[in-house]
Order: C-alpha cells, then structure tokens, then sequence
C-alpha cells in the first residue's frame, strides 16, 4: 500500500509517517519498480501503537525501545514494563510539580487583599524577580 493508504487508515498525515519512518519507528518499506513505497498492514498497525503509546505519555524515545524490544524478541516482560514504571514515575513527578504550582497560584488568589485591579500579590514575586534579574544586569540594585 503507498504512503497516502497509510496515512489515511492510521489517521495520520504523510509527513508524520514519513517523520516515524526516518525516526525508526516504522520500518523502512521496500520500493515498486517505480520508486513508490510499498507499506505492509503492519506500517498502519505501527502507527496506531506509537499514536495510543504518545496518548499515554511515552516520548518517541520510549516508543522505539518498546518497538525495538518487539522487534529483537530478546526482551522480557520486565524489560517493557521498566520502562512502563520509568513513564508512570515521570508522569508522577509532572503531576507533583503541577499540584504545586496550581497551590501557589491558589494562595496566590485566596489571599490577596489588593484594592487594586491587578492582582499585584499573585505576581509580585514574579515581576521582583525580573525585576532583581534585569537590575542585575544592568549592574544596579
């Protein structure tokens, strides 16, 4: 099946699987006598695991180890799931960092008193510290 075939049953557009197929994460297809690719159904069933794996957090780093442990079968089980508990410990530590920056933000809001339009109490750590670092800059203080 040509290019435009795949990219269709996978949802995909030309480039994405063309950009897959330079990143290693389709193999490479063989050619017709005319010089068009010719993608196999396991291309279009590829791209739909890298399209579920990027739903679910994995970086195209982590999806070629996945697909490259298949692909070599000299993979365990717990190969695959490390690097399943190196995502979900990566998604854990993103989820810690928003909580904490939503909870100052959250602060931020309940606890200004400001008379003013502005919320200066929300950013007045932000706007000291650009403050502080262009007057570092600039060498006054």
């Amino acid at each position: 099946m040509r290019i435009g075939s795949v990219a269709a049953q996978a949802e995909v557009n030309v480039q994405t699987v063309r950009l897959y197929e330079r990143l290693g994460l389709l193999k490479k297809p063989g050619r017709r006598a005319s010089g068009y690719r010719e993608y196999t159904d396991d291309a279009v069933m590829s791209i739909r695991f890298v399209k579920q794996a990027k739903g679910l957090g994995f970086t195209l780093t982590e999806i070629k180890s996945l697909l490259d442990m298949r692909e070599d079968g000299a993979h365990t089980i717990a190969d695959m799931r490390a690097v399943a508990r190196a995502r979900l410990r990566a998604i854990d530590e993103k989820i810690r960092q928003l909580q904490s920056m939503r909870e100052a933000i959250h602060h931020g809001l309940s606890s200004c008193n400001c008379p003013e339009q502005f919320p200066a109490c929300v950013f007045v750590k932000l706007f000291d510290g650009s403050k502080s670092k262009e007057s570092r800059e600039s060498g006054v203080e």
